[in-house]
């Protein structure tokens, strides 16, 4: 089973898109690093002050992709410089 997540995220404080990418990257890096799972920023490259992340877990068990993209977003959540907006979750 494959579970993909597109998550919103605004990223207020962030004055330049040298800035945004510092907290995109650090951000992605604990991502993968943490629940090996694949990540990238999917949308909105241009902008400063919003992204959009997709994330992607594969799994034989539907409970346990379900549990890792939740510790996932749990983790964007704890980054201060970032808040999630909308997240949309779906089943391939």
């Amino acid at each position: 089973m494959i579970l993909v997540a597109e998550v919103d995220c605004f990223i207020y404080d962030s004055h330049s898109l040298k800035q945004k990418r510092s907290v995109i990257k650090r951000i992605i890096t604990r991502l993968k690093n943490d629940y090996n799972i694949a990540v990238s920023e999917i949308n909105h490259q241009d902008l400063w002050q919003r992204t959009q992340i997709g994330l992607v877990t594969i799994s034989n068990d539907k409970v346990q992709a379900e549990r890792v993209i939740n510790q996932a977003l749990k983790l964007i959540d704890s980054f201060p410089e970032i808040e999630r907006g909308t997240t949309d979750l779906e089943w391939l």
